[in-house]
């Protein structure tokens, strides 16, 4: 049997594998190359677990990696406007920073652990 074959009704070109004459799909390279960032990655990471079949279309339609970079944007986003807003409200400022550096960490930990778990929420695992 060749290993190669032209379908000539088609155009389609085949390889064997084993018994079988499996078709040589290949898809077009993705034109968006923005990074998909820890956020995006982690959209990634809870389609993979929990929307198998969302993921599977995106990846066959070739649109997953613009998709996971878009929500990498706004994730960035509110994040940052979310630790600004809190900054301004719990009164984190430059001045506690340089009066007591200590203090200024923890609150701004607790600032940063809170906006991740919104953000996380409302838009990475929803």
């Amino acid at each position: 049997m060749k290993k190669h074959i032209i379908d000539e009704a088609n155009g389609f070109s085949y390889t064997l594998h084993g018994d079988y004459y499996l078709p040589d799909f290949v898809l077009p390279p993705e034109t968006d190359d923005r990074p998909i960032g820890i956020w995006g990655r982690r959209h990634r990471d809870y389609l993979i677990e929990n929307k198998k079949a969302v993921y599977s279309l995106m990846r066959t339609r070739n649109t997953l990696h613009s998709y996971l970079a878009d929500i990498n944007e706004q994730a960035e986003e509110m994040f940052d406007n979310l630790v600004r807003d809190m900054k301004k409200s719990e009164d984190v400022t430059e001045e506690l920073k340089a009066k007591d550096q200590m203090a200024w960490v923890q609150k701004m930990n607790n600032i940063r652990n809170c906006a991740t778990e919104i953000v996380n929420a409302k838009l990475i695992y929803a």
